[in-house]
């Protein structure tokens, strides 16, 4: 970091007027209406990559059905899993079950107050345990996520790269030594809203509307479309797949996926690599047994680090009998239905929307069943 900013205190002055902001700007969040170190911690989980917006929702549905670390040790990965659907990044809820039952066993129920201790549970990172020790237990510590990095870097003028792990950490020394010890967890909250509301991304940010304006060197500079300076990350994968959503006299077949790697563990619709024509389609199953093949279009999900790009097929089958019909691949490979990729079975399509964790990369196609079955 810059010389300039290490000695100039910038960070000092924003204090009372950013705190004084937040007093009066604060969004009013279900997880802020009960602050207890559970919600803070289910809420913070959430939020990881999952717009404010589209948490609300799924948080309180969660909390009311597991409203205290018992019951998240308890319930089954199954419903876990379901109660998740749609927020994505799944792992985050598997590492939250996995805390809780580390808290039960050695922490009496009760999540730990330090940031080194909420460190060493899975699923919690720096950010989380600070928020979680700061917001909860009021705890002198450091929560810096991506909106605090960027607030930050904007009124320091910093040009340093904020993917940088040595950047997160000094930023974290510097908000430690000036936050106000009697309101840590509304000091650390102050820079996240705003981040989220005021000092926007892709150089978009509400000045007029900021407490900390006079003193923002980006605004002076006129640089803030410039920072924060990120590094430039890898191109993600394309994976081009084709989707089958069939239908036999007993429902929609699935499948479970590998317990590691990407989407581990939940449901998914068959598919294939590579993007299929309806012909192609119609030789990869033997005889009459198709009653009808209807494109369903192509649809893109966008992972980290992967891009799927989807053709989609609904097969209705005429009937089936798992001892004796087959599904029948190009290359001449043939494999029972019932044990297509690992373990596909049929699923009632109503059981399927209620009890089954489909990932959000299947969304586009399971509404254009949900479609289908209303006709």
């Amino acid at each position: 970091m810059e010389q300039k900013n290490a000695e100039n205190g910038i960070e000092s002055q924003i204090v009372s007027p950013l705190l004084d902001w937040f007093a009066e700007n604060a969004r009013k969040l279900p997880w802020r209406e009960d602050v207890s170190p559970y919600n803070v911690w289910i809420s913070e989980i959430m939020l990881q990559q999952t717009r404010v917006m589209a948490v609300k929702d799924y948080f309180a549905r969660f909390v009311r059905e597991l409203p205290d670390i018992e019951a998240l040790a308890n319930v089954t990965e199954e419903r876990l899993l379901k109660l998740w659907e749609g927020l994505g990044y799944y792992s985050r809820a598997k590492n939250l079950k996995r805390a809780a039952i580390i808290v039960m066993e050695e922490y009496g129920g009760r999540l730990p107050e330090k940031a080194e201790e909420l460190l060493k549970l899975p699923g919690i990172g720096p950010y989380t345990a600070g928020a979680i020790a700061s917001i909860a237990y009021n705890q002198i510590a450091a929560a810096v996520d991506g909106n605090v990095l960027r607030v930050m870097a904007r009124i320091l003028g910093d040009r340093s790269e904020i993917n940088k792990e040595s950047v997160r950490r000094d930023y974290e020394k510097r908000l430690v030594r000036v936050m106000p010890r009697d309101f840590p967890g509304a000091f650390n909250q102050a820079l996240m809203e705003l981040g989220a509301l005021v000092c926007l991304p892709k150089g978009n940010p509400h000045c007029a509307d900021c407490p900390a304006a006079q003193l923002c060197l980006a605004r002076k500079e006129n640089s803030f479309d410039k920072l924060p300076v990120k590094a430039a990350k890898k191109p993600r994968r394309i994976e081009e797949r084709t989707v089958f959503l069939i239908e036999g006299e007993k429902g929609f077949f699935v499948r479970r996926r590998e317990k590691s790697g990407l989407l581990s563990g939940l449901w998914e619709y068959p598919s294939v690599q590579g993007k299929k024509t309806e012909e192609e389609v119609r030789t990869m199953f033997c005889g009459d047994m198709v009653k009808e093949i209807l494109p369903l279009g192509a649809a893109k999900h966008i992972f980290s680090h992967i891009e799927w790009r989807m053709l989609g097929y609904y097969v209705k089958l005429r009937q089936f009998s798992p001892q004796s019909e087959k599904i029948c691949f190009q290359n001449g490979e043939e494999r029972g239905i019932m044990n297509y990729i690992l373990d596909c079975f049929p699923v009632d399509f109503e059981k399927l929307r209620a009890d089954y964790s489909i990932p959000a990369a299947f969304s586009a196609y399971q509404k254009a069943v949900e479609k289908l079955q209303k006709q």
